[in-house]
């Protein structure tokens, strides 16, 4: 089997839900890499506010007009997931200096594990620093309006358990 010149590369997270900061990561990331694959991980100790169906339908209608993003879901490592597609890359934002110190561990332990596949850190835009997913939630949990803070048209009617 031939190896692809693409370059892959994975932007996990829970997206619970999708910010505009999660949206200019990908963006940016399309500058640097043919594809990326929004990669929604699933972990059965938490308890989502949106369920994993509506975050996969929202994400992929944000970026419905851009064929270079993918949205998909996985469990388990992901790293191991990296693998199994292909992605040479793991793509993550960096807000704050507490950001960089948790990512920078999970970078490291990631390339003992794999030392082909690269963590690439963008810095948050200042504007959109402020902004991440449990703040919107605690705004949507509260009865505010949190559509500045998600892409257009993004879907901000809870899963009801």
């Amino acid at each position: 089997m031939q190896k692809s010149n693409k370059k892959v590369a994975l932007f996990p997270g829970s997206f619970d839900p999708l910010t505009i900061g999660h949206a200019s990561i990908v963006a940016r990331g399309l500058a640097l890499v043919d594809e990326v694959i929004v990669a929604i991980g699933v972990n059965s100790q938490k308890v989502s506010y949106f369920s994993l169906e509506q975050r996969l339908q929202s994400i992929q209608k944000v970026f419905a007009n851009e064929p270079r993003v993918k949205v998909v879901s996985y469990s388990g490592l992901t790293i191991s997931f990296c693998k199994s597609i292909g992605a040479q890359f793991i793509l993550r934002g960096l807000r704050t200096s507490a950001d960089f110190e948790f990512e920078r561990t999970i970078a490291q332990m990631n390339k003992d594990l794999d030392p082909a596949i690269e963590t690439l850190f963008l810095l948050t835009n200042p504007e959109l620093s402020h902004i991440n997913s449990t703040v919107v939630r605690e705004v949507l949990r509260n009865g505010g309006d949190a559509s500045k803070f998600v892409p257009q048209g993004l879907d901000l009617k809870p899963y009801q358990h």
